[in-house]
């Protein structure tokens, strides 16, 4: 006999008044694997739950010194437990019981009398989904009626480093299966409720479980129970006796076949717990302890409005609904959003071929006649959650297509934009190229003939200056400064190319400090000149200081420039109370409707012979601003002078 023992699956805490729950669940856990702690009492369970750690809890409603939604209430505000899957189990079971229980956090509400393999499974259900997905030995499911048989393969997966999972009867083995989502199962072909070739085929049918290797495990022999077992969808038959060795190598070659790649689409298992909302009266009570035996958990609602209240709080696998009268029900049911999708079955009062067209006119999915054995409604019930699991699978494995269309779209679109980007950087490149090519050309190609016509104006002047009277000095002279004019716009073009290229190098920079050195430049070059001046302190901003030096000296010398004829010419560098900095003068001013004018190059809104210029400074100042990513704007009106503003973020 071997000493192994499984693995316990959790620790769960029960909480119940009556002895015969407690030893009842006990015994139902224990047996599933788990760890049990009982109580009869809230003090005790906390008490418990102060000492251990638990993985799950049942908890009654009505105790003796509490009630079992407080303690709920409880788990769920403590960051301790408020995570810890709860079940409540209680004999009020009506509808407005089960919402406050679930609206309080219970995770299951399941009213007694009560399944005790559903409430384990659904347990094992709680668990499995908030265990982390992390890596674990390949886990096996062995499902046999004998304690010896399942104990031997137990005792030999687990040398073999197999993780084990058991179960005693094929219908416990579904259930397994759903929750435990094992990686192959190893099943007896004989079975108390469930044969082997049954659990098979149910899995295979199952689109959630049907890439589950399957071994079938039989006593006999006999050739037909190896085609029945591989008719069913077995990969592999074991014959009773077989060497372990052999037993292994076919797992192994089982395991191997099923880790090929392919699409994988996670749909709710068919063999997990089932949960079906009763509408009506006497005929589906009878239906419902059938269904209960079966495995189903059954909630009775009295009316549609009732059943739609308690869909809000838990999930149904399938909808009953009593009598062709309930079809305004059956039409309220499938026009509520969320609801819409579970299958419907009306079970009519009569045989009338016009109440079946009514209830399936009306929305149903199905209508079964209330006389039906109740054999054929538990058939016809698995077929609508059969035929609903279907269709999830095709609306995910279609959302799957549709994701992957989109993102393969998406990476096309990625392609021909970076394909895009990089034809544009280099028509980019090509561009700056031929405008260093221009620069050149203008900086050395356009100076020569200038310095030419300076040149031989100047010995032209020398050579007949005696022979000149005012209008040819005069003449003269125009010539001169018109050179001038033009080197001078030579080299604000140049400056204007630059700035567009130049690499932005950003620092702390003292703007006052910089708007102070530079007012005092101008104001060596013009000592005739009073000017009061006017520098806010802490003007300090991230920029480059080359470029925001050309800034400032553009706007500096405009305002110099512009204030020239005011009687008391004043000039203020600050900042505004959003941020913003500026540069202000009392000078001519100009008109607003010419303001879009003023930061494009050559365009002047003054006469030159009254302010000379080129008309490139404000251009070259709109483009400094920009690079740095700020704006640059103006306000000003006709002899009231002009505030020039301008932002440098970062």
């Amino acid at each position: 006999m071997s000493n192994h023992q499984p693995e316990s699956i959790g620790t769960v805490l029960i909480l119940d008044d009556s002895l015969t729950v407690r030893m009842d669940l006990n015994r139902a856990f224990e047996e599933a694997g788990w760890r049990t702690v009982l109580c009869a009492t809230v003090a005790a369970a906390w008490e418990q739950l102060a000492a251990e750690t638990v993985d799950c809890v049942v908890l009654d409603v009505n105790l003796p010194d509490g009630n079992g939604v407080d303690v709920l209430r409880e788990l769920r505000t403590d960051p301790a437990t408020e995570a810890l899957p709860v079940l409540m189990l209680s004999s009020e079971a009506e509808v407005k019981d089960r919402i406050r229980g679930l609206s309080t956090g219970a995770d299951e509400y399941l009213g007694k009398p009560y399944d005790s393999g559903y409430l384990v499974a659904r347990a094992q259900e709680l668990i499995a989904r908030d265990q982390p997905d992390t890596e674990h030995p390949l886990r096996v499911l062995v499902i046999d009626d004998d304690t010896e048989v399942l104990a031997r393969f137990a005792a030999l997966l687990q040398d073999n480093g197999y993780e084990v999972v058991q179960a005693d009867s094929g219908t416990a083995g579904l259930r397994s299966a759903a929750a435990r989502r094992p990686d192959a199962v190893l099943v007896d072909a004989a079975l108390p409720d469930l044969d082997g070739a049954t659990v098979i085929r149910r899995i295979r049918l199952d689109s959630a479980l049907r890439g589950i290797p399957c071994l079938l495990l039989a006593a006999s022999d006999d050739a037909g129970a190896e085609l029945t077992a591989l008719d069913a969808g077995a990969d592999a038959f074991v014959q009773a006796g077989t060497d372990a060795d052999v037993v292994l190598a076919k797992l192994s070659a089982a395991l191997r076949g099923a880790s090929a790649p392919g699409p994988v689409v996670d749909t709710a298992s068919l063999q997990r717990l089932k949960k079906v909302v009763a509408i009506g009266g006497s005929v589906l009570s009878e239906h419902a302890e059938h269904l209960r035996a079966e495995g189903f958990d059954v909630v009775p609602a009295r009316s549609g409005e009732e059943a739609l209240e308690l869909l809000a709080f838990q999930r149904c696998d399938c909808i009953l609904i009593e009598g062709t009268g309930g079809l305004e029900v059956c039409q309220k049911v499938k026009s509520a959003p969320g609801v819409r999708d579970v299958p419907l079955i009306v079970i009519g009062d009569d045989d009338r071929r016009q109440s079946m067209i009514d209830a399936l006119g009306a929305g149903a999915d199905d209508y079964v006649q209330a006389s039906t054995d109740p054999r054929v409604l538990l058939a016809r019930i698995r077929a609508q959650l059969q035929r609903k699991q279907v269709a999830d699978e095709h609306r995910m494995i279609r959302e799957s297509l549709l994701r992957k269309e989109i993102e393969a779209a998406q990476a096309r679109a990625d392609a021909e934009i970076a394909l895009t980007k990089a034809a544009m950087v280099e028509e980019l490149e090509r561009k700056n190229q031929e405008l260093e090519a221009f620069s050149y050309s203008v900086s050395h190609d356009l100076r020569s003939p200038l310095r030419a016509i300076d040149g031989f104006t100047a010995m032209l002047i020398e050579t007949v200056e005696e022979h000149l009277d005012s209008s040819g000095q005069h003449y003269a002279a125009r010539i001169k400064a018109s050179v001038k004019r033009m080197n001078e716009m030579i080299d604000d073009l140049i400056e204007l190319s630059r700035v567009g290229r130049a690499d932005l190098s950003r620092r702390s920079v003292d703007l006052g400090a910089m708007a102070a050195e530079i007012l005092a430049d101008l104001a060596v070059g013009a000592q005739e000149r009073t000017v009061e001046t006017v520098i806010a302190a802490d003007l300090l901003v991230s920029a480059d200081s080359r470029l925001l030096r050309n800034v400032m000296e553009n706007l500096l010398g405009n305002a110099w420039k512009f204030s020239g004829q005011a009687e008391a010419a004043r000039v203020e560098v600050g900042r505004g109370p959003d941020g913003a900095f500026f540069v202000r003068d009392n000078g001519s001013g100009f008109d607003m409707s010419q303001a879009q004018r003023l930061f494009s190059p050559f365009q002047r809104l003054h006469k030159q012979s009254e302010f000379p210029g080129t008309g490139i400074g404000l251009a070259t100042v709109h483009r400094i601003v920009e690079r740095h990513g700020g704006r640059i704007w103006a306000e000003s009106s006709p002899g009231q002078g002009a505030t020039f503003w301008f932002t440098l973020p970062g």
